[in-house]
């Protein structure tokens, strides 16, 4: 695959480097974009990247040509990064898991359970310096970071109910690529196993894994709720992305372009953050619709245990991201995860 990577990057390299010198003619050409991301077209990410293409377009006059891949169709998880940094591939939409595994430990902080507690602290949060302070760590990696997208608040899901942490004991679970999440499911005794999103339904399916946390749209646009039979409402955890772009290229595009991106990603980044919670309160009652899967509800006394099982997890991840780091979240957000 990396070949394969690096010689669509020479490929990539060779034309915007004709474009670059040739004639006037060819410069009429527009700039082709490549957004490529990993779920359905028809989830909160997929809405935001279509609404980016439309406006940058628009606001570019057709001087630069977005083109979107949905699904996984150009690069799965584990590729698209490198792809992105090679050039390949311009922008890209991944979740804060992704760059742990690069050497962008600070975003494994989203990963904490509990750790924010509701979109208003989220906001704060992403829209604040804390979050542009977050950003600027992605120069480094060749890329920048141009905005926070929302997806939503993670819920459990298996094949047996899930009410107390002892019952996640022994089962192996669907995991992005985060040593924080690993972290979270040992503290329950699960087995995690990290696994590309697109790879998920036919693990359920099969029996690979018992079980996964996603958000409601992910779970009912990927058919997850088709292969569990129970899914306990947690709102544990945040999947958010981060819409980077390939730093060389963003750099040397024209200032008047990147700024009528800018201006695209803005209003595509609001477009985007207000259909995710529509989203998954629609997919929830899809889901309970199709009577496949038991909807769980905890009470507040099992809610406090839950909690109180996962907070081992803030001490190991304090030791890779910092103290101050996790500090700074809490002071943002005004809450604790036992609050």
């Amino acid at each position: 695959m990396r070949k394969f990577i690096l010689a669509a990057a020479s490929i990539a390299a060779l034309t915007l480097a004709g474009a670059a010198f040739v004639g006037p003619a060819s410069a009429q050409s527009p700039i082709v974009l490549k957004f490529s991301h990993v779920v359905a077209a028809d989830t909160p990410k997929g809405k935001a990247a279509d609404k980016f293409k439309e406006l940058a377009e628009k606001y570019t006059a057709g001087k630069v040509k977005v083109e979107i891949y949905p699904n996984s169709t150009l690069y799965k998880d584990k590729e698209e990064l490198e792809a992105l940094q090679l050039g390949a591939v311009q922008m890209l939409a991944p979740s804060n898991s992704k760059f742990g595994p690069i050497g962008i430990r600070e975003f494994e902080v989203f990963d904490l359970p509990y750790i924010l507690p509701d979109l208003k602290s989220l906001r704060k949060v992403t829209d604040g310096p804390l979050g542009a302070k977050l950003l600027k760590l992605l120069d480094s990696k060749g890329m920048t970071g141009l905005a926070y997208w929302d997806n939503g608040f993670k819920q459990m899901s298996a094949n047996k109910k899930l009410l107390a942490p002892s019952d996640y004991k022994g089962l192996k679970f669907r995991i992005q690529s985060s040593k924080v999440l690993e972290a979270q499911f040992r503290a329950l005794g699960s087995i995690p196993q990290v696994m590309a999103f697109s790879d998920v339904y036919q693990a359920l399916q099969t029996g690979v894994v018992d079980g996964q946390e996603n958000t409601w749209s992910n779970i009912y646009t990927q058919k997850m709720n088709e292969v569990q039979k129970y899914a306990t409402v947690t709102n544990h955890g945040y999947i958010g992305y981060v819409v980077i772009v390939n730093k060389k290229f963003w750099d040397g595009l024209p200032g008047d372009i990147r700024d009528e991106l800018t201006k695209a990603m803005k209003e595509a980044t609001e477009f985007g953050n207000g259909q995710s919670a529509k989203d998954n309160e629609d997919a929830l009652a899809a889901i309970q619709k199709a009577g496949k899967t038991e909807i769980v509800t905890l009470t507040p006394e099992q809610d406090e245990a839950m909690r109180k099982a996962m907070m081992p997890v803030y001490k190991d991840v304090a030791s890779r991201v910092g103290q101050p780091l996790i500090d700074d979240f809490l002071k943002e957000t005004g809450r604790g995860p036992m609050n």
